[in-house]
């Protein structure tokens, strides 16, 4: 994988994809060294290209950055949100809040914080309604819920 493009279809099939921890769902920076990676992605050969790639799904429209998967940074493609809004009521508020990265004076990075459900929609909230509640479990699949 080399292309921000390439990462979003990656993040797009799976729909649920952890930025670079280990998890019940794929990791995007292993998929992008193509090998598992021991330590911190930052010491790895494909480093910079690991960093390139994350920073573009980051920054994508089409995908949602929160904790949803173990409280660890998680991208959610855009099809999985109506999913993630008909559980929501189940759902640990902060795992779902949306994480956006501001540039800061100096060239920092800064956290923004987008708390459930202001990031949401008025479509993905059409579709939610819709959706049956075993359809969002099957789509959420590792992240689901538990009952």
């Amino acid at each position: 994988m080399r292309t921000v493009r390439e990462a979003l279809k990656f993040v797009e099939k799976h729909g649920i994809v952890l930025e670079s921890a280990r998890g019940a769902v794929p990791n995007l920076a292993q998929a992008i060294a193509g090998e598992t990676i021991r330590g911190s992605w930052w010491g790895h050969p494909k480093g910079n290209v690991i960093y390139m790639l994350t920073t573009g799904v980051r920054e994508s429209s089409e995908v949602l950055v929160c904790r949803l998967v173990g409280g660890k940074i998680t991208f959610v493609h855009r099809r999985v949100w109506p999913a993630i809004v008909k559980m929501a009521r189940r759902m640990d508020p902060a795992r779902i809040a949306a994480i956006h990265e501001e540039h800061v004076h100096g060239g920092a990075h800064h956290a923004v914080r987008v708390d459930y459900p202001a990031w949401v929609l008025a479509e993905t909230r059409m579709l939610a309604r819709a959706m049956p509640e075993e359809e969002a479990i099957r789509m959420l699949g590792a992240a689901a819920p538990r009952r």
